[in-house]
């Protein structure tokens, strides 16, 4: 896979999200003004300080700075490190993540990117974590990758790094977002970690590959792991924790926020608790987070759509048609054993010859992806 974005030229948008003064906001603003990044660079201040939010300083210093970075430097380093780079416009940007208030212009990934990945749910919490937190983290995550949803995080230590372990356990889909470039690893002890989540989904960045972990680049990089996601599950987090952030990305972007509930007389659970206090859904097990998904089914059928190329009024009609879905293999020998008459699960196991196990597993992701339901004593029906 090359560096380059299928649309325009990677260079010149290198060198304008680098230029100072420059953020996610005002790079679009000047993106929808002058139409595009080369019409933007070849702009005087004067052009420049029409744009909302651009002052006659802003200006100037966009104008000065906007050929400092080296953007060929960057390109070479990318592709030998197998990172590819690409901007807003390019047809493979996470659909999710161009719908926030402020996405990154440009992406740089280490990893693939799949159409599969609009079903995705952030799981953060505490650095500093306990081993319940851990425990959980791990838990939700290994139960939804295996149901067929990405889980993204931030490769930090504690709950992140659990949430990624749970998720490749399960032979899962997993991103990690750095508050760092993708030169650097960070924490350096998730080497292997980082590793590993790129050869099963991808570490993605906004920053210049050789930019440091400071502790600046964090709370941009938690919108991003918000905004990557249908949903952000807290797990356990102090009262002033980037996982808050990263929660309130997600509320303000209009995305689900959930909360796992921990010990009242922990401090690791304030953060959480005081997210249940406000309105975040309170999780203890997958059947609460398909109970929450319930209410999504806008995003279902945004995501049905995105991943069948067809419109949304479509994709509503076809919701519950499992060939919609991609369904596995056991998804489907588990789906065809159902009716819109109550069957066992004994039954289920029997008939369709899987291991229960298996058929577990298969019954929570149908019920997850909207198309099977859960009845009083271990029956299921299809919706």
């Amino acid at each position: 896979m090359t560096v380059e974005g299928h649309s325009g030229n990677i260079r010149n948008w290198l060198k304008l999200v680098r230029a100072g003064g420059i953020g996610s906001t005002i790079f679009i603003r000047l993106l929808k003004q002058f139409g595009s990044v080369d019409a933007v660079l070849g702009a005087n201040a004067a052009a420049l300080v029409r744009v909302e939010g651009i002052g006659l300083k802003t200006a100037e210093e966009i104008c000065r700075t906007r050929d400092k970075f080296d953007a060929e430097k960057e390109i070479a380093l990318a592709e030998k490190l197998g990172v590819w780079i690409i901007n807003i416009e390019d047809e493979r940007y996470p659909v999710l993540l161009k719908k926030i208030f402020d996405p990154p212009p440009v992406l740089y990934i280490k990893g693939t990117l799949a159409k599969s990945d609009s079903l995705a749910v952030a799981i953060v919490g505490s650095r500093q974590c306990s081993h319940y937190g851990s425990e959980q983290a791990s838990r939700f995550a290994h139960l939804l990758a295996g149901a067929g949803f990405t889980i993204v995080s931030g490769m930090a230590r504690g709950i992140d790094s659990a949430a990624h372990s749970g998720a490749l356990s399960a032979n899962g889909r997993t991103f990690a977002v750095q508050g760092c470039g993708l030169a650097k690893i960070f924490p350096p002890e998730n080497k292997q970690l980082f590793e590993k989540i790129s050869q099963s989904g991808a570490c993605i960045s906004e920053l210049p590959l050789e930019y440091e972990p400071l502790a600046e680049n964090f709370p941009p990089r938690n919108r991003i792991i918000a905004g990557l996601s249908l949903a952000t599950i807290v797990v356990e987090a102090m009262p002033r924790s980037g996982a808050l952030i990263t929660a309130r990305a997600a509320l303000e972007n209009e995305r689900e926020v959930m909360a796992v509930p921990g010990r009242i007389d922990s401090p690791l659970s304030k953060g959480s608790h005081s997210l249940i206090k406000q309105g975040a859904k309170l999780i203890e097990s997958v059947e609460d987070v398909i109970e929450a998904f319930e209410y999504l089914q806008k995003d279902f059928k945004e995501y049905i759509s995105q991943s069948t190329g067809k419109s949304i009024e479509t994709a509503e009609k076809s919701l519950f048609d499992v060939s919609q879905l991609n369904l596995t293999e056991i998804e489907k020998k588990v789906f065809d054993c159902l009716d819109k008459e109550p069957v066992h699960i004994e039954q289920i196991i029997s008939q369709s010859g899987l291991a229960a196990g298996k058929v577990n597993a298969a019954l929570v992701s149908l019920r997850l992806k909207g198309i099977v339901k859960q009845l009083p004593g271990n029956y299921f029906v299809r919706k």
